[in-house]
């Protein structure tokens, strides 16, 4: 690292012996408190207990990053606003539950708003606002990555370590590190403990850091070319054969692309570097990186044709919005990237380049924040967009995808489904209603009419009571797992409590249904079905679609399949 650089940040990269005892102490007290809430005799993670968790993990962690023997008043105060907000994240999100669909996003959203503000809180940023200086900013983004990369290496290494010893203990009967390790407390301790002391001793060695830096920096300068290279293969291929080449090719080409475009992000900055000084002097690096820089711009494009393609075809859901966030930032990077060497014809475009990361930033963790906090209902915004697309015809009934609002959209979702069921169209209300009635989802590809339909028509009911055959048929269409092979259901009487129970076999397996009587002389009896669960563990015949299914007195009763016991006897 040259004298320039080491003067950039006197206080954090000041040798303090006391360092990593002191990060030692503060994250093992940390990991012991976040044991003592999180897990008092297996109580549940209430809110009020993933908040003072999340707290105590990223407060200390904070001021761990950011502590220094010169100054400990302002990193005090920001790890108690990390603190502060990563509590508040954590309380909306917990006790959520499943009000929302999206709480990951909230979390991750708080996070990407911590890690940009940390550089830019030791860069000065609060003070200096635009006047900080960039390669101060740069600076503390590498050796934050690299030292917490590296303490995260010495936890592990320190735990394999840990467990070797405790083994080789064990070997002659002294069990004591055995029974530590078991131990929740010693392990949160322990961890923190090994964190804090590896990141004491990297934070005092940001000399030393830094020029491993700039070898990093000089072997992503190097991938950069054949990166470059392929690059411009591929847009050209595209622009020959088509867009269309690319949907073909996977049904996802979003996160791909959005994964390129983040690799000539890193690249280009590798070559960039913190200023004209330092970039590197190769021509074929440098043409590389501009190749990098021009070629992030089409592929957000690419990435936001893509997504607009998806959403015009299935409409909006939470991730779908959340999704629509991260183009649109990438297609912001894409396009002052795409303007820096063309605004000034190549001259000054690096400058340019680290002008729009400094503005980025601070942009970034800004909209990150705000989006973490309770201000958007993502699930209600998506929820009225899928409804306006059912009323406007742009999607058929058979196809709208019903479950989604069930599940995917939180409560937002589940009310439009309820204002559905009392649709005055039939079919909607059918539909909306299977879809409330459900207990489970089933995880698997959205089903098109057609195979709901093939497997309605594998479904044979051998009795004639019209509710209950439209109670079963409404069971077996919203769940997607039922009768792909031809299927037989028979009505089992009802039970003292009004309940009907209805066997279905299908494969020569037997799954006993409950369809329960309305609550209310106004309620739907259609919509009261529920789901036992129970599958039978009997004999399983061989069942063909013309098999015949009965039901044979002996000492008790069972299920017959051409002549064969199915399942064990029910009475």
């Amino acid at each position: 690292m040259s004298e320039g650089e080491t003067d950039q940040a006197p206080g954090t990269q000041a040798d303090w012996p006391l360092r990593p005892w002191m990060l030692a102490a503060l994250l093992a007290l940390a990991g012991l408190a976040v044991h003592f809430v999180t897990d008092p005799a297996g109580a549940d993670l209430v809110p009020w207990r993933a908040a003072l968790a999340a707290a105590l993990v990223f407060g200390p962690l904070a001021f761990a990053f950011t502590l220094d023997r010169a100054r400990w008043k302002e990193p005090l105060v920001f790890a108690g606003v990390v603190a502060l907000v990563m509590a508040g994240i954590a309380w909306r999100a917990s006790s959520a539950g499943d009000r929302h669909a999206d709480q990951a996003f909230w979390v991750a959203a708080g996070l990407v708003a911590i890690a940009l503000a940390l550089p830019l809180f030791q860069a000065g940023f609060h003070k200096r606002r635009w006047a900080t200086p960039y390669d101060e900013t740069h600076f503390h983004v590498w050796t934050d990555s690299i030292s917490g990369a590296g303490a995260l290496v010495f936890t592990g290494v320190s735990w394999l370590l840990l467990v070797l010893l405790a083994a080789l203990f064990s070997a002659i009967d002294i069990a004591l590190l055995e029974d530590l390790i078991e131990r929740g407390w010693f392990g949160w301790s322990f961890s923190g403990a090994a964190f804090g002391a590896a990141l004491g001793v990297l934070r005092n060695q940001l000399k030393i850091i830094g020029t491993l830096q700039s070898v990093v920096m000089l072997v992503f300068s190097i991938i950069a070319v054949p990166l470059a290279l392929a690059l411009a293969v591929f847009l050209l291929a595209v622009l020959a054969s088509g867009i269309s080449v690319l949907w073909n090719a996977t049904e996802s080409p979003t996160p791909l692309l959005l994964s390129v475009a983040v690799a000539s992000f890193v690249l280009v900055n590798a070559v960039v570097r913190n200023d004209d000084g330092e970039a590197s002097g190769n021509r074929v690096l440098r043409w590389a990186a501009l190749a990098l820089a021009l070629a992030i711009f089409p592929l957000a494009l690419l990435a936001a044709v893509s997504t607009g393609t998806r959403i015009g075809e299935y409409g909006l859901s939470p991730e779908r919005i959340w999704g629509v966030i991260a183009v649109a930032v990438a297609v912001a990077y894409g396009l002052a990237y795409f303007l820096a060497p063309i605004r000034g014809r190549l001259s000054g475009w690096m400058e340019r380049v680290r002008r729009a990361n400094m503005h980025f930033a601070a942009g970034i963790c800004v909209l990150a924040f705000v989006l973490a906090l309770p201000l958007f209902d993502f699930g209600a915004i998506s929820a009225r967009n899928q409804i306006a697309r059912l009323e406007a015809g742009k999607v058929e009934v058979d196809e709208f995808d019903f479950d989604a609002l069930r599940w995917d959209f939180g409560d937002a979702g589940r009310e439009a489904l309820e204002r559905l069921a009392g649709s005055d169209s039939a079919q909607v209300a059918d539909l909306a209603n299977s879809a409330l009635a459900q207990e489970i989802r089933a995880y698997r590809n959205p089903e098109g009419s057609d195979e709901r339909e093939d497997r309605l028509a594998n479904l044979r009911m051998q009795f004639e009571d019209e509710v209950l055959r439209e109670l079963v048929r409404r069971h077996v269409r919203a769940r997607s797992w039922r009768c792909d092979n031809p299927c037989v259901a028979l009505d089992m009487g009802t039970d003292q409590n009004g309940v009907r129970k209805v066997a279905l076999i299908e494969n020569g397996r037997v799954t006993w249904e409950e369809f329960g009587p309305p609550d209310s002389p106004d309620e739907d009896a259609v919509a009261r079905a529920v789901e036992a669960a129970s599958m039978d563990q009997g004999p399983v015949p061989d069942q063909q679609a013309d098999s015949e299914v009965e039901i044979r007195e002996w000492t008790g009763r069972r299920i017959y399949i051409d002549g064969k016991p199915a399942g064990q006897p029910f009475e």
